[in-house]
């Protein structure tokens, strides 16, 4: 894809981390930079889900024809736990000559908007959300006795996940129970292709955190990874903002 002048950027975190509050305290405290970027619409195998809408949430397809796109060379095809998700590499390019893109979702989705050889040359910001700052990882890593990451981290999420669905559904079902299990023992393995980020944020106020919206303005870990965010959209580094090499999580 040749170079754009436009930005790609890349949003990612695990399930629940914050992504969705935050994308919309930025439309609500920062419209002119909301409005500067157009998003990126992906076909997914999966059904549609209540208040989604076909054609701005996804490209809702049949499996089978997401499967068929792999014979395509414009389109990029993606398993994401279990649901086929793809992206359609000419509509990209045509998004990119109008606006800046942006792409807010799964990281390993996340991953392959920035590995991927056919996006070589897009210009791209890239930036992860973590439940975890880095310091808090590598103390972890050193305390004795050991503690297991993994199963920390599916600690951590789990328990964002349950508040986050209770709040949402009331009464939680088996399937629930298991899509939740099925997000949070993810969300470490995704925390480790967090290096591929030029930009991480380390956020505590999950989507199930009242900090996003209960007081109108965001406080605490909400309010300032959306500076951080906001920042980062500018062109500014902020000073929160970390960087993690590979071996943090080897």
């Amino acid at each position: 894809m040749n170079t754009q002048k436009h930005r790609l950027v890349v949003f990612s975190g695990p399930s629940c981390v914050g992504k969705s509050p935050l994308a919309k305290a930025l439309a609500k405290f920062y419209p002119e930079l909301h409005r500067g970027m157009r998003p990126l619409v992906l076909y997914n195998s999966r059904a549609a889900r209540p208040g989604e809408t076909n054609g701005k949430d996804y490209h809702f397809r049949p499996r089978t024809e997401i499967e068929q796109m792999r014979n395509l060379d414009h389109f990029i095809v993606m398993d994401v736990r279990g649901d086929l998700q793809a992206l359609d590499l000419r509509e990209l390019a045509e998004n990119l000559k109008q606006s800046d893109v942006l792409f807010e979702g799964n990281p390993f989705v996340g991953k392959a908007l920035l590995t991927h050889p056919l996006l070589e040359g897009t210009n791209r910001l890239s930036i992860f959300m973590s439940p975890l700052s880095g310091e808090e990882l590598a103390f972890l890593k050193s305390v004795t006795p050991a503690v297991s990451l993994s199963d920390f981290t599916t600690d951590v999420m789990r328990r964002k996940l349950l508040r986050r669905t209770r709040k949402q559904k009331g009464e939680l079902s088996i399937k629930d129970l298991e899509n939740i299990e099925k997000r949070a023992s993810s969300a470490f393995s995704e925390l480790q292709d967090a290096h591929y980020f030029r930009h991480i944020i380390a956020n505590h106020d999950g989507e199930d955190s009242d900090n996003w919206d209960a007081f109108y303005y965001p406080i605490g870990d909400a309010r300032k990874a959306l500076l951080s965010f906001a920042k980062l959209l500018k062109g500014e580094n902020p000073e929160s903002v970390e960087n993690w090499e590979k071996s943090l999580l080897e």
